[in-house]
């Protein structure tokens, strides 16, 4: 990464002149009017209207922006930088409002792309019906497959971030999401049980299942795929206790039947300069990645390193907002390659000079900044192989009889693909949890997993105490002594303001709209 880092010092001024000043379009909200007496009518229409609900997953109020940056912004895991720019500021001190700015956004971001779902699998049928020729009727189904895969992660997306951790005893009595499922009929705004809501994700990951042959599977997949559906299920599955389901689908995944996806080591080198893990964030291009958004230079969505980074300030020194919290930077061991891949000491630009290790996982797909002066921008990578193993760790972990030395097993298969000698690890009944919580940390680090794992694991985790941040080298004052307990309304996300006083909404506020 250094190399980088000087080549930009080198060529700052140039850069300053050539670089734009937007990012996409696509961070912009559609029009919400689809023309429907002409949308939908043939074979290519579906094509091209599928392809626009791919182009409005890019945006960065989802994957490539709040949805991957929020969820561990808000827990543990950084520290705003005094002198920062007040970006995320309420989420990061947990003054979190039903009108958020960005609370609102992705939650209407998922529900935009869910009713762009909902016209197509009503229509559909009616395309698939006037086809003669066997092989398009082939392709339509599978677009429809990938749709209802689409609507599933949509849903499981307003699952995890806006309704509470899912218990089996109590989900039925427990609010879940509104459940749309038309696009041309009117609905009644109101939610379901979170049983319900859970089912439809199960049911619609069914019909995806079906359609999306493992045959047509392939690392970095840019669509969804019988893998991705796979590791969606698993992830599904671990949030509902489900722990059987978590290994049978994260099996599906790890022991592939065409042997697609391996681990990327930090230990055996891609290029001259780069493991094939740092490959996988130098270019957006590794065999363990099932899917991710795909981005070129004319056409791509949020920027998740800026935040981290802002070296487009001058392009010659770092401005961070935040910074990596020590705790995290602790927990990993000399040796671990994942370290130097996601971190680099560096001295900001700010008059206090603070030096720091900065995260520079997402400083950007070395393509786009070669070729177009882009920085800070990386293919978001929602579903990796690494993953499937720790969620099938942890539920060896936690089905009725456990299964240690299976889930030690799989620890250490990941492990030593991260470090340079070997990754033995021992999970008994007393230490699982925090072993793997440990893990999770060092391997999705930023990736937007961290609070939903604490909301998961709840009274398992550190008895239930939550989290305290204690304050940092020249962190900001506000929010670096916040204590959080796990019985903290704010691990769910409210409701949108403007969804409850809607007319004719009856959609249940969360505690946290209180």
């Amino acid at each position: 990464m250094k190399r980088f880092l000087n080549n930009i010092r080198i060529t700052a001024t140039l850069l300053a002149a050539t670089m734009l000043l937007s990012t996409s379009c696509l961070d912009k909200e559609p029009g919400s009017a689809i023309p429907e007496a002409e949308a939908m009518q043939d074979f290519n229409d579906a094509k091209q209207f599928l392809i626009g609900i791919y182009a409005n997953m890019m945006g960065g109020s989802l994957w490539s922006g709040y949805l991957t940056i929020l969820p561990d912004l808000q827990a543990d895991m950084v520290y705003a930088v005094d002198g920062y720019s007040n970006v995320y500021g309420d989420i990061w001190q947990w003054n979190i409002r039903p009108t958020n700015a960005e609370i609102e956004a992705v939650y209407g971001s998922l529900y935009m792309v869910i009713a762009n779902c909902n016209f197509f699998l009503e229509r559909i049928d009616a395309v698939i019906a006037k086809q003669t020729d066997d092989a398009a009727i082939t392709e339509l189904d599978t677009y429809k497959g990938e749709v209802y895969a689409i609507r599933a992660l949509c849903y499981s997306e307003l699952l995890k971030n806006y309704c509470k951790a899912y218990d089996p005893a109590t989900a039925q009595n427990e609010l879940g999401v509104v459940i749309r499922t038309k696009y041309s009929e009117p609905e009644e705004q109101i939610r379901a049980s979170l049983y319900d809501s859970y089912q439809f994700v199960l049911e619609d990951l069914r019909e995806a299942e079906e359609r999306l042959d493992p045959a047509n599977d392939w690392y970095c997949y840019l669509r969804m795929s019988h893998g991705l559906v796979c590791a969606l299920r698993a992830r599904v599955a671990l949030n509902m206790q489900d722990w059987e389901s978590a290994i049978s689908y994260s099996s599906k995944v790890i022991d592939h039947p065409h042997d697609i996806f391996a681990l990327s080591s930090t230990n055996v080198n891609y290029t001259s300069t780069s493991s094939y893990f740092d490959y996988m964030w130098e270019y957006d291009l590794a065999t363990e990645v099932i899917w991710q958004i795909g981005f070129t230079t004319t056409s791509f969505g949020g920027s998740l390193g800026s935040i981290f980074l802002n070296i487009t300030t001058d392009y010659t020194y770092f401005y961070p907002d935040y910074v990596p919290a020590q705790w995290v930077l602790d927990l990993y061991t000399s040796g671990d390659g994942r370290y130097d891949a996601y971190f680099q000491q560096e001295r900001t630009g700010y008059a206090h000079g603070l030096t720091w290790p900065l995260l520079v996982k997402y400083f950007g797909n070395q393509d786009f900044i070669n070729t177009a002066n882009i920085f800070q921008v990386s293919m978001p990578k929602p579903f990796r192989l690494a993953e499937q193993y720790l969620i099938r760790a942890e539920a060896y972990c936690r089905q009725a009889t456990p299964n240690y030395t299976a889930a030690s097993k799989d620890m250490a298969t990941l492990r030593a693909a991260r470090l340079s000698s070997g990754g033995a690890m021992t999970l008994t009944a007393d230490n699982c949890i925090e072993q793997i919580a440990n893990e999770r940390v060092r391997e999705l680090y930023m990736e937007g997993f961290r609070l939903n794992d604490l909301k998961r694991w709840g009274k398992l985790y550190k008895n239930g105490e939550g989290f305290t941040r204690k304050p940092q080298t020249l962190s900001l004052e506000e929010g670096s002594s916040l204590s959080i307990k796990m019985d903290n309304p704010l691990f769910v996300w409210p409701i949108p303001q403007h969804e409850i006083e809607s007319p004719g909404s009856q959609i249940q506020p969360n505690e946290s709209n209180l």
